[in-house]
């Protein structure tokens, strides 16, 4: 199953059921899971681990040296989980030296073409990343979050889960879950409900949310007095609730409003 034009590393483990396509280069200490088709063309470099049954198109870059001045070849990694798509001109860069030295994407994400992922980014499961769509280094993103295309965000933001984030949107602070945000520089255009009903979550849950996004985001209170009133609120007991608030509590850089 693999191309015989591929280059293929002799220390790189490539599942039996896996494919390699015509010309692409696996290096050094690559890992490739059951059922996982890279394309033509493909780059992977070493120390890059990537599960099973995800189809990675042709010309995509994965496992290159960070974009970071500081960083000087220090053995860091790519981890790429299962049931991942991964288009065409994508790129995915290993972690530098200045955090836990994985970049890391979870399960059954999604990014499309000439998306990119930088160094010591985190994207967790269910993730859309549209054309164009680039996380700068440090970036975590929750699960089941949908960036438009062509949005950027900058080094250390945070994206919560189930938020949907418009094309050309620059974003320069943390958004919250379950939140719309779009525009030059995010801000906020109230809760994501067509996504969370499309997702399952039940009416008493989004009515949950849609009070305390009025409370922190429509009220004029200041946002630590807003996040107080809803921490003494029943509706804290809803999980996706309290996971709004801890999100909020635990921002460095601030959120979008």
């Amino acid at each position: 199953m693999i191309h015989p034009t591929a280059v293929v590393h002799p220390t790189a483990e490539i599942a039996e059921s896996a494919e390699i396509g015509p010309y692409s280069i696996v290096e050094e200490g690559v890992v490739i899971g059951e059922g996982t088709r890279v394309g033509p063309h493909v780059v992977v470099r070493r120390n890059t681990a990537v599960g099973r049954n995800c189809e990675i198109f042709q010309f995509a870059s994965i496992g290159e040296r960070p974009q970071d001045l500081k960083y000087a070849d220090e053995d860091t990694r790519v981890i790429i989980g299962n049931h991942n798509v991964i288009r065409e001109y994508v790129t995915v860069h290993r972690a530098s030296a200045h955090g836990d030295g994985k970049t890391e994407l979870g399960d059954h994400n999604f990014l499309m073409a000439y998306a990119h992922v930088a160094h010591d980014c985190k994207i967790g499961n269910h993730v859309i990343m549209a054309n164009g769509a680039t996380l700068g280094g440090h970036i975590t993103i929750e699960d089941g979050a949908i960036l438009g295309g062509l949005s950027a965000a900058h080094q250390f933001v945070r994206i919560g889960t189930y938020c949907i984030i418009s094309g050309l949107t620059g974003i320069p602070q943390d958004v919250p879950p379950y939140m719309m945000a779009a525009g030059a520089r995010a801000k906020l255009y109230g809760l994501n409900v067509t996504g969370l009903k499309r997702r399952g979550f039940s009416e008493g849950t989004v009515r949950s949310l849609k009070k305390a996004y009025r409370v922190l985001f429509r009220s004029k209170l200041p946002l630590s007095q807003a996040v107080q009133r809803i921490s003494d609120d029943e509706i804290a007991s809803v999980p996706e609730v309290s996971h709004l608030l801890d999100f909020i509590k635990q921002s460095e850089r601030g959120i979008c409003r």
